[in-house]
């Protein structure tokens, strides 16, 4: 039986659909708050290898302290700290079955790891 992570925010929209989603479909579900739990830079680099585009697709490089931060052509080291000291860069929703991770944007997408 696969065991799923979802990496959640419950203030985002998008991920409280993704949750719905999965939960309509009765999938057992483990739900980590990544803003209350920070995930460290392990962590988070294993969570990019599993990612089709790895580390570039963890960032939200549309978030104001992304921009702040100035970092130009950033390495993935860079990224990864980034999200390590500053969560809310972390993109979401993402559903993680061990081997395979998906971004919930939108959230259909986490949906070839369920079905």
């Amino acid at each position: 039986m696969t065991t799923f992570t979802l990496y959640h925010n419950p203030r985002c929209s998008k991920s409280r659909e993704a949750l719905a989603l999965i939960e309509a479909r009765g999938v057992d579900v483990t739900v980590h708050r990544y803003l209350d739990a920070p995930l460290d830079i392990a962590a988070l680099r294993a969570l990019a290898q599993r990612l089709e585009d790895g580390v570039p697709a963890l960032v939200r490089t549309n978030e104001a302290q992304w921009r702040s931060l100035a970092l130009e052509a950033p390495s993935d080291d860079e990224r990864l700290q980034a999200i390590a000291e500053h969560p809310r860069l972390m993109q979401r929703p993402i559903l993680d079955d061990g081997t395979r991770a998906r971004i919930g944007r939108p959230p259909a997408a986490i949906l070839d790891l369920i079905e």
